[in-house]
This record gives C-alpha cells, structure tokens and sequence, in this order.
C-alpha cells in the first residue's frame, strides 16, 4: 500500500529525463567531441582541467560538465551566477574541503552564466582553482573575452559551443519520439517547422515537444501536424540576445552585407533582427550611420533616403514602419559606395589631436570693428565669387606653415567621380596660380 503521507515527486522535464549520460550520446558539438577534438581528449586524459564552455543556450554546457564529473568521479558542485554572491562561493569551497577530507574525492565548480559574476566574485574562487581544491567549470552565453577576468581567462581553456545544426536537431526529434512520444507522430511539415522554431537550442526543442504532447493528450490526437502547431504554440520569437554577442555579430552582418552591395543578405539581416525583437528605432540609427559611413557623397540621395525611413519609422510604428527601413537597407546595398568621407574625418582627427593649435591666417580673419582693419584681418582676402570661374585659384585656406595635407580623395564611384574631376580641374588652376606667381 503506497504512503499517502509521502512526498509527492514531480516527474522530471524532457529535457532532464533525455539528458545524456556519456558522452557518446551527446548529439552536436562533433568539433569538440569527434575522435582526436579537444573536450574528447580531455575526458580520455585522465587529467581534469579548468573550462570555460562558450556557447548559446541549449547546446549541453551544463550536459558536458556532469559528464565531466561523472568521468572522472568527482563531486559536481553547481552554482548560478544569476542567483549567487561571494559567500555561496565561500559555502561550496567549504563543501569541496569537507568532501576532499572524508572522501578523497575531488570537486566540480560549476557556475552557471559565469559572466553575470563581477570582478570580486570571479576573484573569490581564484586562489581554490590555482591550489587545485576545485576545478572550475564555467558556463556563458557572452564572449569571456569582454566578460572575464583576465586572471581566470589565463588559468581555463576556452571551448566554443555551437548551435545543433537541423540535421541534428533532427536526431534528437527521433531520439525524443522514440524514448518519450510514444504514440504520437508528426508529419513532416510539422517537424520541420518545430525544429526551426527551435532554432539550434536542443533545450527548447525537447520543452515544445513535452508542451505538444500534453495538448495533443488533451486533446486525444495521436498526430500533429501545422494546423495543430498554429493552434498550440504561442507567437514566440527566435533566439536573440539584445545586449549580447549574438546582437552584435548580425548588426556587424547587416552592415557588411550592405558595404558588400547584396541586398538579399543585407535584407535577411535585418528581417532577422526584427524577428528576434531588435529595436527598429535602433536599427534606423544603425541604417542612417551606415548611409554616411559606406554610401557617403558617391551617392548623397542615399542618406536622405535613410533619414526618411527613420522618420517613417516614428510616424508608422511596427510593423507597416519596418518595410520603410527595408527599403533603405536594399536602396544602400544596390548604391554607389564610398567610404572617403569616412576616411577624411578620421585621418583630420587624427592629424589635428597630435598637431598644435595653429593660429587663423590673418587674411581669412573676419574684421567687424576699425581696431580689426588696422591690424590687418582680412587684409588680401580674396572674395571667391568675384573671381574667373568663381574660384580664388592658389589662394591658401590652412594656417601657415602648415604641412600640405590631402584628407579627402574621392573615389571613382557614383557623383564623386564628378566630384574627383572638379578637384582635379581646380588643383590645375591652383598649380597654374602658383607657377605664375612664381
């Protein structure tokens, strides 16, 4: 006769109950744990190390590091950056001494989202990891070059996780199917939308596929096609990280696509983004600075296309907004490109924070009052539009003494191959000038 009395446990998720338990059974990450990769030898060493697993969500951080515990029969020892401080770092350290001590077995740090720790938290467990009480094993989603220590950088190896490929996340769908859906079958448009809704994270994919079963139970199917995805799962959005390495890498894809001149690529970029919650207001700013970085005076309509779309934007909101930033997007990647006038600011910064402050020529000096006259600003100012052709031809407009300089050269590509010719024509009547006046 069952206790009435006893405690009830709840079934444990998909996800845990399909969890691996060697490595063999691991799907994905085949670059790292193939015959001859890193982490294989490193579970084939005999030798544990210090880590730091790199990779989005879902892809076995915390998988791979049980596994390591288990292989090397040591004490697993989790913590949550999100929800831990220095004294449960303190608490674990006790726990891996108390555990070394009565049972000579060795302990697993294992901190979860480690680049939610700050400076003093990810220094607390330094000096345990260098006098090898425990092994670190940290998880993260963001890039540890940017959110580590350096001194816990030099004493772990780097292992990047990989998002699981369709082809495997295909083979955790039958692994699913076969061990924990029985009676249940998909049709294939069905399973293909369920896996790119997935989108790379076998955690998610195995979490839809528990959510389905339990509608399909209540609603006594034994199969599941898109009309019955439609009606289940709730409008959710893939995988982006707003603040993070993901965010960065597309908006570096989006701006590439769009100096590369394909607009095909420089639109999935930013349908993309827009599908993964990016801030359209934030994307016009990126289209408008875009506009002035790569498309510049080859093609000037281009950055008052992009100033439009920005105000559409505001004036429309999401989504009817949206196509006036695509419509930007593909405008700047089929446009003439030059990025000279990008180059001509940054080589005049450069120039003028290393170079003294050189004092205004007297003749371009403005001279409002009599006292100004007789000191003679603006003596020989030559007034420009009283001259042949509207140009001072040799006249000087920097300081003197000053170095010639050339910030600016135009390129060959759309309306600045006019303007390159007019420079050209006007530098000849400035070496015509000068000849002359020599």
């Amino acid at each position: 006769m069952s206790d009435l009395f006893a405690p009830h446990q709840p079934a444990a998720p998909l996800a845990e109950r399909l969890r691996p338990q060697h490595i063999d059974e691991v799907i994905g990450q085949s670059h790292l744990l193939g015959e001859g990769k890193p982490l294989r030898l490193a579970f084939q060493s005999g030798k544990l190390h210090s880590m730091i697993l790199w990779g989005p969500p879902g892809v076995g951080k915390t998988t791979l590091a049980r596994l390591m515990a288990s292989a090397f029969d040591a004490e697993f020892v989790p913590l949550s950056a999100v929800l831990s401080g220095v004294k449960d770092i303190r608490e674990a350290i006790a726990q891996a001494e108390l555990t070394l001590q009565q049972n000579g077995r060795h302990t697993i740090l294992f901190v979860d989202e480690v680049h939610r720790f700050n400076k003093s938290q990810q220094d607390a467990f330094l000096p345990y990891v260098e006098q090898g009480l425990v092994t670190f094993i940290g998880a993260t989603t963001e890039n540890p070059s940017f959110e580590l220590n350096n001194a816990l950088l030099s004493r772990a190896q780097v292992y990047v996780l990989q998002s699981l490929s369709e082809v495997e996340m295909g083979q955790l769908f039958a692994r699913a199917q076969q061990e924990a859906l029985q009676g249940i079958t998909f049709d294939a448009a069905a399973q293909e939308r369920i896996i790119g809704y997935a989108d790379g994270d076998a955690r998610r994919l195995l979490n839809v596929l528990e959510q389905l079963q339990t509608a399909a139970s209540a609603a006594k199917l034994d199969k599941i096609d898109t009309k019955f995805l439609d009606a289940t799962l709730a409008q959710k959005m893939r995988r982006f990280d707003k603040g993070g390495e993901a965010f960065y890498d597309q908006i570096s894809a989006l701006h590439k696509s769009v100096r590369g001149s394909n607009p095909d690529a420089a639109l999935y970029w930013l349908v993309r983004m827009l599908d993964g919650g990016a801030d359209p207001r934030y994307l016009a700013r990126r289209i408008v600075r875009m506009a002035w970085e790569d498309i510049g005076l080859a093609d000037p309509r281009a950055i008052q296309l992009c100033n439009d779309a920005a105000q559409t934007y505001e004036r429309l909101g999401s989504p009817e907004g949206e196509l006036a930033l695509a419509q930007a997007v593909l405008y700047m990647a089929v446009a003439a490109k030059s990025n000279a006038g990008y180059v001509a600011y940054n080589a005049a910064r450069a120039f003028v924070a290393q170079d003294g402050s050189r004092e205004v020529p007297l003749h371009l000096r403005n001279a409002p009052t009599k006292l100004m006259k007789q000191l003679d600003y603006g003596k020989d100012y030559r007034y420009a539009h009283n001259e042949e052709g509207g140009y001072a031809a040799g006249e000087n407009y920097f300081p003197d003494g000053m170095p010639a300089v050339s910030f600016y050269e135009p390129t060959e590509r759309g309306l600045e191959a006019k303007i390159s010719e007019k420079l050209n024509h006007l530098r000849q009547l400035d070496e015509a000038a000068k000849n002359k006046k020599g």
